[in-house]
């Protein structure tokens, strides 16, 4: 479902305050409220991911990087779940026919525009770090509007498809009330 995301000049303050969010420090342990927290979410959303991500420690390394890095953005983690069920299928070195790499496909111009020399998009903090930066971006750009938002972020702005997969991705497949299921 890659669009045709291009680039789009920043302003300084906003490309500084971009670089500095994607500026790379390491995630603390947790950003959940709750130890229980931690271990609730994290068996519900292993169990949803077992069949795509096959190796236990991985899985729980992808997710709590997941959740950290959408936290940290001011997104939810399910939405981001959803965000990269349709941009990559869980796939790691994914890479579209625009050059979007990793789970999150990121265009690679974002390195030159926000991010340092050597940046991999393979590695699954960076990828989901940059990923989740540039959505928040494209939410405060958009003012809130999820929809445009996630055009702008797939380069298909104004096609509903790509914001309507994500989102029935997201409601269907990732929802989570903090109950176990």
């Amino acid at each position: 479902m890659a669009g045709a995301q291009i680039y789009e000049p920043l302003a300084a303050s906003v490309a500084a305050a971009l670089s500095k969010a994607v500026s790379d420090r390491a995630p603390p342990t947790s950003a959940f409220d709750s130890k229980l927290d931690e271990v609730n979410w994290l068996s519900a959303m292993s169990r949803r991911l077992d069949t795509r991500i096959r190796d236990y420690e991985s899985r729980i390394a992808f997710l709590k990087s997941v959740h950290y890095e959408a936290t940290r953005a001011g997104l939810d983690p399910q939405l981001v779940l959803g965000l990269i069920q349709v941009e990559s299928g869980f796939k790691k070195y994914a890479v579209s026919r625009a050059g979007a790499r990793g789970f999150m496909q990121v265009m690679p111009f974002w390195v030159k525009l926000i991010g340092s020399d050597g940046d991999n998009l393979f590695d699954i903090r960076k990828n989901i770090r940059y990923g989740c930066t540039i959505l928040r971006h494209y939410l405060d750009l958009e003012q809130g509007d999820l929809y445009r938002a996630l055009g702008r972020y797939n380069g298909s702005l104004g096609k509903p498809k790509y914001p309507r997969a994500v989102e029935a991705a997201w409601k269907h497949q990732w929802r989570y009330d903090g109950k176990l299921r």
